[in-house]
């Protein structure tokens, strides 16, 4: 009987523990929709701006005044599509702009990046605009509605109750109940914004990439970069290990010579003293074995052939300072170079949540779908990541680049922290 009480409440605390994980994912992914909202309705009203300055010059350009403000126009519109794309790859892959475009009329008219970014200004500063403004208002109608107990004392008794402009509280129990509508907009929040972030973005991800036309010239100067980056990991680790063979084992098996030198010359007039720097070198010739073991897992872990990927990363997680869940499904194996980066992004980000994040716990999730490998690690902590801090991220970014894969950190002040991973299992 106790054994299972024992069972049924280890499960009511992973149960609890996933309903936590849920909700803070749902929290995050709400949060940074939101703030992708916020920033899409900037670019809106900058897109409402120039569709206005656009429908004035074509009107002017009737009596052959607009003619002189098309090239500023048309300047103005490739400016603000490239700060779009440059929005967009922030919160998701990189949009890569084509051919600069150009700002002459006559070849404005045929050139199809800039039909494509009329296209997509049209929708950006109508739907996008509605969509970035709902995106900021429910939150405030959200924090108004849900503290509105806490402000009606102080409210004039023919004010309004509620966000929506109806009703009017008389007495606690109303003013309570106004919390329950701020509570439908929180569910309203976690539900719907993330799908809004991707609808709003939806049209420039469309419209403001390279065309038809110019994918073959994107792809090779996307896998020259690629390669460049491939290279410039390679030459990293090459460092790497040519630095710990030097500074370390070098050093202990040049320690050994030195030892069974001394003890051959006095082996025979004090044999003693020999064996203590026999007992020596033997010592110094066990650090260095342990040594090139570790350069040489470093180089390609032989746990990966032992166990597979998920018994890798369950060794890694086992060996955090930080509590670290794990949740594999890869049924099928990847290429080793691939399952390589895999088992070193994931060592290089747990290494990194345990020195810098102050994480309580962390969590690596990883599914094998339609030949590609995602990798997904967690933490709890207090974000703020910056790759150029020297936080380790610019090498998971070289090791991901050189398999073609994608990379994408989302940690804002305050946390979570995630890196979502993306790389061909074939490659």
């Amino acid at each position: 009987m106790a054994i299972q009480d024992s069972a049924a409440e280890e499960g009511h605390v992973e149960r609890g523990a996933g309903l936590k994980e849920v909700a803070v994912r749902a929290v995050g992914a709400a949060g940074s929709a939101t703030g992708q909202l916020a920033t899409g309705l900037g670019t809106a009203l900058l897109a409402l701006i120039v569709l206005v300055w656009l429908a004035v010059t074509a009107v002017l350009s009737l009596v052959g005044v607009g003619l002189l403000m098309a090239p500023a126009v048309l300047g103005a519109l490739h400016a603000l599509a490239g700060r779009e794309r440059a929005r967009l790859s922030r919160y998701g892959p990189d949009v890569y702009a084509p051919d600069p475009p150009p700002t002459r009329l006559r070849l404005a008219l045929v050139d199809p990046t800039t039909r494509r970014e009329l296209r997509w200004l049209v929708r950006h500063a109508t739907f996008g605009l509605l969509l970035g403004l709902l995106g900021v208002l429910l939150p405030l109608v959200a924090l108004r509605d849900s503290v509105f107990p806490l402000l009606w004392p102080f409210a004039p008794k023919e004010a309004d109750a509620t966000s929506l402009g109806f009703g009017n509280a008389q007495t606690w129990p109303e003013a309570l109940a106004v919390t329950l509508l701020g509570v439908g907009w929180i569910a309203i929040i976690l539900g719907l914004t993330p799908g809004m972030a991707r609808l709003q973005a939806a049209p420039g991800r469309r419209f403001l990439a390279a065309g038809p036309d110019t994918d073959l010239s994107l792809r090779v100067a996307e896998l020259t970069a690629t390669r460049a980056a491939a290279l410039d990991a390679h030459a990293t680790e090459l460092r790497r290990i040519e630095r710990s063979l030097h500074d370390g084992t070098q050093n202990r098996l040049v320690t050994v010579t030195v030892l069974l030198g001394a003890a051959r010359r006095q082996v025979a007039r004090d044999p003693a003293g020999a064996d203590e720097l026999l007992e020596r070198a033997q010592s110094a010739a066990e650090q260095a074995l342990a040594e090139l073991r570790t350069v040489s897992r470093s180089i390609l872990p032989p746990v990966l052939a032992d166990r597979g990927l998920a018994g890798a990363l369950s060794g890694l997680a086992a060996e955090c300072a930080v509590p670290c869940r794990t949740d594999v499904e890869a049924p099928e194996r990847c290429a080793a170079s691939v399952e390589a980066t895999a088992y070193f992004v994931v060592a290089e980000a747990l290494t990194n949540i345990a020195k810098h994040s102050g994480a309580g716990q962390a969590a690596v999730t990883v599914r094998s779908r339609g030949g590609r490998l995602n990798l997904r690690i967690e933490d709890d902590g207090r974000g703020g990541a910056d790759e150029d801090g020297g936080s380790g991220l610019t090498g998971i970014r070289r090791r991901v680049a050189a398999h073609d894969g994608t990379l994408r950190v989302t940690s804002p002040a305050g946390g979570p922290t995630t890196l979502e991973v993306d790389l061909p299992c074939g490659s």
